[in-house]
């Protein structure tokens, strides 16, 4: 049992922000419909003070404003 607590320590999770760096390159190649693995392999990662994987360069990308169709008030 203490060698699973032991391999335990080395893993590393997510953060919140790493998640949503990964929703926001998925949602960018989708709405792109461009290759989704350089966005990936691009991330560079630090480690935070709880031991989970931040992206430091998350993606970045402008929504046209012509694509924004204003949704009508009830």
């Amino acid at each position: 049992m203490s060698m699973m607590n032991d391999v335990e320590k080395d893993y590393l999770t997510l953060s919140a922000e790493a998640l949503g760096s990964v929703m926001m390159a998925l949602q960018k190649s989708l709405m792109e419909q461009s290759d989704i693995v350089p966005v990936l392999q691009g991330f560079k990662f630090k480690v935070n003070e709880n031991k989970e994987l931040y992206v430091m360069n998350p993606p970045i990308f402008k929504l046209d404003e012509e694509l924004i169709t204003p949704q009508p008030a009830d």
